[in-house]
């Protein structure tokens, strides 16, 4: 069984291989590309206009790719998986129509996937035990959600993000910085060089009048730790002297709110595994300090390469297959959504 994956939700153009050779096979990843739109970084962030061109002119031989890699041809696939919902509407509509169409004159099924939950399956391509049950935190430019995944297919959001998500707030501190878009590596390489105890930022939501049980006990909010950030940037008298110490104090405090919030939903669902997905999950520290604050408690963290964290079609092929093998069939109605639950995600019980 051979799964064709397209990922176009932003501002990467990807397709993938997956194959399971049996049905008690793993899957296995026989090639992935991504073509990823370097116009944005003049800009200081993603243009929808210009992410949807780049993928009609690149969606092709991006595919083309993908199957030379796998060594397979278009008569060999069995279903074309494409992400529908979430993304930049534009830029999903480029995947999708052509998903559709491709599947159409080949004969065979097209798939929806949920581009989150496609970053939850990330993982299981690299690590046999990155299944189920474990606790999710997806963090992302667009995401922060804390899921609880006792199989797949079936998720519940313990909680997320009141106004930036994690990558946001990394791409808004860069800025606030000088550094490059997109701004997470840069802020994590600079941070590295950082004092810790110069500049030690309040970690938000994480004391105080939080108490377990209450609503919004596992929700995040980085608008106050960028604002913080601002303050400190602007009360610099030497931002040369000063940006490293900044960038560390605010990585330390927005790294140690999301693992700390995350251990907390794993000791009370009693998960002995975290998985890390999204593209915020490349950022070594924050693996790191989870691994550690992990095994205080006996846990273990899984999270995949940093080709298989940030946008990539082989998860989507991945999820792909899982859906495939539910019996799930998209129409060719098929449509794309700026905004959509995962299918299977419920609000925590209580």
């Amino acid at each position: 069984m051979r799964i064709l994956g397209i990922e176009t939700s932003c501002d990467e153009t990807s397709a993938a291989i997956v194959e399971r050779a049996g049905p008690h096979d793993r899957p296995e990843l026989r090639s992935l590309v991504i073509l990823s739109q370097d116009v944005h970084a003049v800009f200081g962030g993603v243009v929808p206009e210009l992410a949807a061109r780049a993928h009609l002119t690149s969606i092709v031989p991006v595919v083309d790719k993908a199957l030379t890699d796998a060594n397979a041809s278009f008569g060999e696939l069995t279903a074309v998986a494409v992400t529908h919902a979430p993304g930049l509407i534009g830029a999903l509509l480029a995947g999708v129509s052509y998903g559709k169409s491709l599947a159409y004159s080949l004969g065979i099924p097209v798939v929806a996937v949920h581009h989150m939950e496609g970053h939850l399956f990330a993982a299981s391509l690299e690590d046999p035990n990155a299944e189920p049950p474990f606790m999710a935190l997806l963090v992302s430019g667009g995401h922060t959600m804390l899921i609880d995944c006792p199989e797949w297919g079936s998720y519940e959001l313990l909680g997320g993000t009141r106004d930036d998500a994690a990558g946001e707030a990394f791409d808004k501190v860069a800025k606030l910085l000088g550094l490059p878009y997109p701004g997470g590596r840069y802020v994590e390489e600079l941070a590295a060089t950082g004092d810790p105890a110069r500049f030690r930022f309040k970690r938000p939501m994480l004391g105080g009048a939080w108490k377990e049980g209450q609503p919004g006990y596992h929700d995040v909010s980085f608008s106050g730790l960028k604002t913080a950030v601002l303050n400190a940037v602007r009360g610099s008298n030497d931002i040369e002297r000063d940006r490293a110490d900044i960038a560390r104090g605010f990585q330390d405090a927005l790294i140690e709110t999301l693992v700390e919030k995350t251990v907390r939903a794993a000791d009370e669902r009693g998960r002995s595994r975290i998985v890390l997905g999204g593209g915020v999950a490349c950022n070594r520290t924050l693996v790191a300090a989870a691994r550690d604050r992990a095994a205080s408690m006996g846990a273990t963290v899984h999270s995949a390469s940093p080709r298989l964290s940030t946008d990539n079609a082989a998860m989507i092929a991945r999820a792909g297959l899982y859906r495939f093998e539910r019996g799930e069939r998209g129409e060719l109605s098929l449509n794309a959504y700026a905004t959509m639950a995962i299918p299977g995600l419920s609000l925590p019980h209580g």
